[in-house]
């Protein structure tokens, strides 16, 4: 089957009832909507589907969903799982039209981290985020934005400012009326435990200093008693 053809049937049935039903018996709700057309209510079968998602390109990719041999142009807009299980148990999915901008979270490939000026200092890299909201053209998505962490230092960070976009891609965040709105998607931080050893070691410095300055004003205040 293909990675990003998504095999739907029509569906009649709705209410929680119905839903349950279907789920219990190996199939996912789902719905289509957009563009200018009615929603339909879709379901999927929960095998396929799961396997779909194992791959992430499917998350920001543009599907074919098939629908008993009719063939749409979509994206997956959202999920639903299970707090408990995980399971999936709905799925959503937008079309598409060439000439329409999509806005969508698209996930962040961080290149370069083994041989990072910070990670070869013996630093930590934190992922603050893993994926970031652009908006683009259908024929401009991207499956993934690269942040490169070839120069981070040690106590260094990658702003969502300052990652590359593709041609024809721009972020939701308005970052020149609201600066607000920039923050890190990385940092590269010393290992805790270090930084942990090196605090008590300043501190066991501070008070050898302080004890031997109290000790000196002992001997001062003695000289002056004599």
């Amino acid at each position: 089957m293909n990675e990003y053809q998504v095999n739907a049937q029509l569906r009649n049935e709705t209410g929680k009832g119905a839903m349950r039903r279907m789920r219990r018996a190996g199939i996912v709700p789902a719905v289509i909507y957009g563009a200018g057309k009615d929603p339909e209510n879709l379901s999927l079968k929960f095998h396929e589907i799961l396997h779909q998602l194992e791959n992430e390109a499917f998350y920001s990719h543009i599907l074919t969903v098939d629908i008993e041999g009719k063939q749409t142009q979509a994206v997956l807009k959202a999920l639903q799982r299970d707090p408990a299980s995980d399971r999936v148990t709905h799925a959503d999915f937008l079309r598409v039209k060439a000439t329409e901008q999509l806005t969508m979270r698209v996930p962040l490939h961080f290149i370069n981290e083994d041989d990072s000026a910070g990670k070869r200092e013996g630093g930590v890299i934190s992922h603050l985020e893993v994926d970031v909201e652009i908006v683009c053209l259908p024929r401009d998505l991207p499956e993934y934005i690269e942040v490169d962490m070839l120069e981070v230092a040690i106590g260094g960070t990658v702003l969502l400012s300052e990652i590359v976009l593709p041609e024809g891609v721009a972020l939701t965040a308005n970052l020149e009326d609201d600066p607000d709105a920039d923050h890190s998607l990385v940092s590269v931080q010393m290992p805790q435990e270090l930084e942990v050893e090196e605090e008590d070691e300043e501190a066991g410095e501070a008070g050898e200093e302080e004890a031997g300055e109290a000790g000196d004003a002992d001997e001062a205040a003695s000289d002056e008693d004599s």
